[in-house]
């Protein structure tokens, strides 16, 4: 009996041994004693392994056995150690810098560079590299981190060290984040990837956004990073293409684990050109890619950053080569904020057989669970692949402690107490604000300048709101605004009460209510702004906006009826008036101009649009994105942009007779738009275009009509929706319509090649709108332009039939 408890007892210490796990640690440098940012450390013959952080240095845990250790980096000499674990262990390495050789290559004056049969070959094989995976899995660890190298001491009147935490000469790491995931991936585009642990410095309760299909860029692609760091996009080395903008030059070869790789650098053959710079690494005879090393420039047309780095490391699994080892590292100086830093994707394990199951792929790219950035800092000590380094680790304690006193009601009451003083500058510019986030409630005051207007039915007036905002986990929140609005002309008082209800951030739901009076716009989607409206009136004594009052009940809901699947209706429940000017106040008078009336339709003689009536309404709508993806949080469920169309479907009803209601309609609509279709070089194309009809319009009035979202001001906030030449008003209908806008825009495919032009980065733009309708048959307008970031200008030309009905400049601003 003893000797078997001995031998249970020493098979027990032996299961034990075996199932130890030690870790082998170390630096790796150069033969100048240098560290190598960023090398990788994998098994031999695996995909299991991990990178050295920036500093060279590199952690990997490992079970109790011999393994071969393979150090590798972009231009040097792969190396192997082994190693026979039976405890932890330190391992230093040196790598030696890769020698490419001419030996077997003959380059003859004037005669072609041996590069380009290289990559012709790599060009033939790019559809076949491309296609030949067709779905695969694999573990993926995420580490971003941005540093600031230099700051105006001042933005905005705000201390930039104390805003952003910075040491005394405002540099420090102002974002550090990791993350760890299983990814799946099937052709040509189906991501699902789910979230196993994330932390974010200084947010202890914070969700990482990093996702491993924003770090994957294939080669094998003929354009890259589209609609991301450039409408346009890049060319890729071995485009289709790519000769057109590329010049080659073989700098070498060399032997690694039995296969030829050619060392190719890529130039561009026009500086500014939307193409890489640097260096790819081409497998003979397969001519696959074996690792890059490439960066882009301002003059490729990058916008935010100055530089971008993308290294790339390959490792074979069975008879492929896949990504094992992905770093994007960047630069920039944006207002006077000198930036800088990395993200490096570390992907291992790769399962190409993974068998998903039915329907596996959703439209869910990314799913982060409750307890996702729950994980402990010795979770994370375990763990984590990449070694932190010195000011990573001061960071995560620095920022976690601050976080942590940060969440505490004495330090929060003390922080409000300071922002929310009042002052009179503060509410009459930006509005005031008194905020408690200890018990997430906020209250919000209007700013006074922009509470004030002109208008000449209510002469000046005011309309004056505040808002209160209660927040419950997981983005779960109420808020409820009264307003009041008092005109001086018309003596006028009217308010109202808004609130509404987000119960569900899942599944994007929410439910709302309102009621009072209040003075509206006669279009529903607007005409003029409040401020062009007062501008054109007092200076220029043009009052486009014409109003009406109404007396109010809605009640609104609105939620995620499948993925891509939006519902919502609404019940309304009206009284509306008729209105006339009140006011002919102007700061300069126009000896060639009068104030119209109040009636779009008799503009110099005030009669009533309509009598006033009473409407008794619901209306329901359904919105669906074709191939919509998402990303699913616990505080919420968050789209993304689709790269398919977007339909929208609505049906109208006025209830005759119900609740004293005197109108009798029915209406239906159906609207197809998509934004930002890409076009490679071309840019990108965004259309809307809908169809309506009243099946019904028995009793209705002009309040009820199908309005358009025209423009007759030179300066306006931009909106494909809108028709750039169209009258707010006059158009309107109660029968049937169609509409349609088109806009392309360039994104540089012309200017760029101006060379007094490129370094504006302007993009150029022509677009186009349609409107066929009983009050407007065959209205057209086009126009073309330039943009830059938020500002464009553009001129255009507007025709009734084959008639010209107008043109002119348009200058428009904002998103």
């Amino acid at each position: 009996m003893i000797r078997i408890c001995a031998l249970l007892f020493f098979c027990s210490l032996t299961s034990f041994a075996f199932a130890q796990h030690f870790t082998v640690t170390g630096v790796i440098k150069d033969t100048n004693g240098q560290p190598v940012p960023f090398a990788s450390v994998y098994l031999k013959n695996t995909t299991t392994g991990t990178s050295a952080n920036v500093d060279g240095k590199y952690s990997i845990k490992l079970k109790s056995r011999e393994y071969t250790l393979s150090f590798r980096a972009v231009g040097y000499k792969q190396q192997e150690h082994i190693v026979n674990l039976t405890a932890d262990l330190s391992l230093n390495v040196t790598l030696t810098a890769e020698s490419y050789t001419l030996e077997n290559v003959n380059i003859r004056a004037n005669a072609e560079d041996p590069a380009y049969a290289i990559i012709r070959k790599a060009i033939q094989e790019r559809k076949k590299h491309l296609d030949e995976v067709n779905e695969f899995s694999c573990e993926v660890y995420i580490k971003g981190v941005q540093r600031l190298r230099g700051a105006p001491k001042k933005f905005f009147g705000r201390d930039i060290q104390k805003v952003l935490e910075l040491d005394t000469n405002r540099k420090g790491i102002i974002y550090l984040s990791e993350s760890q995931s299983k990814f799946n991936f099937r052709r040509p585009n189906e991501v699902h990837e789910e979230m196993i642990s994330s932390k974010v410095a200084g947010r202890n309760n914070a969700f990482s956004f990093n996702k491993a299909s924003d770090l994957i860029i294939n080669f094998y692609d003929n354009y890259l990073l589209e609609n991301k760091l450039s409408a346009r996009g890049f060319i890729s080395p071995i485009a289709d293409n790519a000769l057109f903008y590329y010049k080659y030059k073989l700098l070498g070869e060399s032997k690694e684990n039995g296969e030829t790789i050619h060392k190719i650098e890529v130039i561009p053959r026009r500086e500014n050109d939307p193409v890489f710079r640097g260096i790819i690494y081409i497998i003979d005879d397969s001519w696959r890619i074996y690792n890059t090393d490439v960066y882009l420039t301002k003059n490729a047309g990058i916008n935010f950053i100055d530089t971008l780095n993308i290294s790339q490391q390959f490792t074979k699994v069975n008879e492929v080569y896949m990504p094992t080892a992905i770093n994007f590292q960047f630069a920039g100086n944006v207002l006077g904020f000198k930036i800088a830093g990395y993200y490096v994707g570390i992907y291992s394990n790769y399962n190409l057989d993974p068998k998903f199951p039915k329907n596996f792929f959703s439209g869910e790219i990314l799913k982060i669970t409750e307890m996702v950035n729950k994980k402990d800092s010795i979770y994370w000590k375990n763990n984590r692949p990449i070694p932190l380094t010195e000011d990573e680790k001061i960071n995560y304690v620095k920022k976690d402690s601050i976080a942590k006193l940060k969440e505490s009601k004495k330090y929060l009451d003390s922080l409000e107490k300071e922002n929310n003083k009042f002052g009179i500058g503060k509410l009459l510019l930006h509005g005031y604000s008194i905020n408690d986030r200890y018990d997430k409630e906020y209250w919000s005051f209007d700013p006074v300048i922009k509470a004030i207007f002109y208008n000449t039915v209510e002469g000046f007036a005011i309309r004056y709101g505040v808002t209160y905002k209660k927040e419950f986990e997981n983005r779960r929140a109420y808020s409820i605004r009264p307003e009041l609005r008092y005109g001086f002309a018309n003596q006028k008082l009217t308010g109202s009460l808004s609130g509404s209800y987000y119960y569900n951030p899942t599944k994007r739901a929410s439910i709302g209510a309102s009621f009072g009076n209040g003075i509206f716009d006669l279009n529903n989607l607007g005409s003029m702004t409040q401020l062009g409206n007062t501008i054109n009136s007092l200076f220029y004594e043009k009052n486009f906006a014409k109003f009406y009052e109404k007396s109010f009940i809605n009640i609104n809901t609105t939620r995620e009826l499948a993925s891509g699947l939006q519902g919502s209706v609404a019940i309304d429940y009206n009284r509306n008036k008729t209105l006339t000017n009140n006011s002919t106040f102007k700061i300069i008078d126009a000896k060639d101009r009068e104030f119209t009336s109040n009636n779009p339709f008799s503009p110099t003689v005030e009669t009533p649009l309509f009598p006033t009536y009473t409407s008794f309404s619901a209306t329901a709508s359904l919105t669906y994105a074709f191939g919509q993806k998402y990303i699913t949080r616990p505080d919420g469920k968050f789209y993304t942009e689709s790269r398919f169309p977007k339909v929208t479907l609505l049906y109208k009803k006025g209830f005759k007779g119900a609740l004293n209601s005197d109108v009798d309609y029915d209406f239906v609509k159906l609207e197809v738009s998509e934004d930002r279709i890409g076009l490679g070089l071309w840019g990108y194309t965004s259309f809307l275009a809908g169809v309506g009809k009243f099946l019904n319009n028995k009793s209705m009035f002009y309040p009820d009509f199908k309005h358009f979202a025209g423009n007759i001001s030179t300066i306006f906030p931009p909106n494909l929706r809108k028709f750039q030449y169209l009258d707010f008003y006059q158009f309107s209908t109660n029968q049937q319509y169609f509409e349609a806008h088109l806009e392309h825009n360039f994104a540089g495919f012309f200017m760029n090649k101006v060379p007094l032009l490129r370094k504006a980065k302007l993009e150029e733009f022509i677009g186009g709108g349609y409107l066929s309708s009983p009050e407007k048959r065959n209205y057209k307008e086009f126009y073309f332009g330039i943009q830059r970031l938020v500002l464009r200008a553009s001129y255009g030309f507007a025709y009734d039939g084959g008639r010209k009905l107008t043109q002119g400049f348009r200058i428009s601003y904002g998103f």
